[in-house]
């Protein structure tokens, strides 16, 4: 294994961009590659990036011997392909949210654990100290969780995007935003029964007929709800997390993206932590608990998944693909609900 873990991209995309800084920015990773089905626009996505090749097409990319790993960020309908084929060629695989369905992620985990390389998912929240922080505190601060509400809009009304596109983004909303609020459930809601109940309201757009926005439920044997709103109709960006437990309650307003130092926002004024609520408080009462972290959530994502590839920790790897796992099997409940309608 090299000395630092070398990096090739597919999708050349917006947040293509952004994981690029953070591949740059992290301790144990280089961006040696960027692949895209068009020459000139993996030059002009390179252009900035020093030591990094443009490569056209994935074939090349996966045949180059200074790529040791690959972040997918491709269309959902073109994921599982490419990360097989990254996988089949040796390469650790880390995979841009969304998915098609379960069964997709199960193939590209199995995949990877034949070849013993790695997959995971990006998800960046869950790599932030706070969420560590708030697992470990759970039990303290509120006992045992009862429900979980939260809250993703965006607003975006763009019908070139593929957001807008069905048959490259089948989900819609459901798969770019619902994925946060389903992994929340994994990481701190933590239900100990199945799922068993699911309801949800979905609004399509007229012309193109993707969801834009979704309300739903999930009810769990164990008794645990989890109630959440997405989309891109509202007039706000909005990160709520609200977690209500028999002793008090966790609330965040950017539970996706923290506000002081993260993918999009860099506001040194704001604090990044949680408040926690107890008995019968007044606003002034409310605790804050601060959970700074000087590296922001998604090069920390790009450090974890170094370690991970490069320690080759079948039991940490079996914990992460468990909560992609689970995070799914709820969006695809969920879609299945909103697709009888």
């Amino acid at each position: 294994m090299t000395e630092k873990l070398r990096f090739g991209m597919v999708g050349t995309g917006l947040i293509a961009g952004f994981i690029a800084k953070s591949i740059i920015s992290s301790k144990g990773a280089t961006l040696t590659a960027v692949s895209s089905r068009k020459q000139e626009r993996a030059q002009a996505f390179v252009s900035d990036i020093e030591g990094a090749a443009a490569v056209e097409g994935i074939e090349n990319l996966l045949a180059r011997e200074d790529v040791d790993a690959v972040y997918v960020a491709t269309p959902t309908s073109a994921k599982e392909s490419i990360a097989l084929a990254a996988i089949a060629a040796g390469k650790h695989v880390l995979v841009e949210k969304a998915f098609m369905d379960s069964g997709s992620v199960k193939r590209m985990a199995a995949a990877a654990a034949s070849q013993n390389v790695l997959f995971l998912d990006a998800t960046h929240f869950v790599h932030h100290p706070r969420t560590a922080a708030i697992r470990q505190e759970i039990s303290n601060l509120i006992a045992s969780p009862l429900s979980l509400h939260t809250t993703f809009c965006f607003p975006f009304s763009d019908r070139s995007s593929i957001r807008f596109d069905p048959t490259q983004e089948p989900a819609g909303v459901l798969g770019d935003m619902g994925w946060y609020p389903m992994r929340a459930v994994v990481e701190y809601l933590q239900p100990s029964g199945e799922l068993t109940t699911v309801a949800a309201v979905a609004e399509r757009d007229a012309e193109t007929k993707s969801v834009i926005r979704l309300t739903g439920l999930l009810g769990f044997a164990s008794g645990e709800t989890s109630t959440f709103d997405i989309g891109y109709t509202a007039g706000a960006v909005v990160y709520d997390l609200s977690l209500l437990g028999t002793a008090g309650m966790i609330v965040m307003d950017d539970f996706v993206l923290d506000w002081n130092n993260s993918i999009f926002f860099q506001n040194p004024d704001i604090q990044c932590g949680y408040i926690h609520r107890k008995g019968i408080a007044t606003r002034q009462d409310f605790t804050f608990i601060e959970t700074p972290s000087e590296v922001p959530a998604d090069v920390l994502m790009i450090e974890r998944f170094t370690d991970l590839a490069n320690s080759n920790d079948r039991t940490s790897q079996t914990l992460f693909t468990d909560a992609s796992l689970q995070t799914q099997s709820y969006l695809d409940a969920i879609w299945e609900a909103i697709d009888q309608e």
